[in-house]
């Protein structure tokens, strides 16, 4: 239990520090679509400005290094290369990132044209969903 705490405030704590905003006045979601899925951040308070634009400025960096093929702030993030990567990065050519801003902050809508792209990026975002706690469905959404 100890260590799983610890694991938790490691990433939490790099998190931080990658996204430029703290994990404790945002809320994350990952979900998982029939197309591929989404990463979502919101600011918790409505009127926290200073949160919702470092959200909408690291999706949208987000968005761009996931394009290039740069997935190195979630390896930074979760001190491991997340589930789904090596097969998003070479199936490059068959999925989109799009960043899309929302009322409280933003989200980036990844799209993929292939079964085989699809599930990677399902398993991204499991992982996701388990190594941040978010509580999020590992099924796939209609929404």
């Amino acid at each position: 239990m100890h260590q799983q705490h610890m694991k938790q405030k490691a990433v939490e704590s790099r998190g931080d520090q990658a996204m430029g905003f703290s994990h404790e006045k945002t809320t994350h979601h990952f979900r998982l679509l029939p197309d591929g899925g989404s990463i979502e951040v919101q600011a918790n308070d409505a009127k926290d400005a200073a949160s919702r634009e470092q959200i909408r400025t690291h999706l949208s960096q987000i968005a761009e290094a996931f394009t290039a093929g740069n997935f190195e702030t979630p390896l930074f993030i979760h001190g491991q290369t997340p589930t789904g990567v090596a097969d998003m990065k070479r199936l490059h050519d068959v999925i989109g990132y799009q960043f899309e801003t929302t009322q409280q902050g933003g989200r980036v809508r990844i799209t993929a044209r292939s079964p085989e792209a699809i599930q990677a990026v399902h398993e991204f975002l499991k992982f996701q969903i388990t190594d941040h706690h978010t509580g999020d469905p590992l099924t796939i959404s209609t929404r």
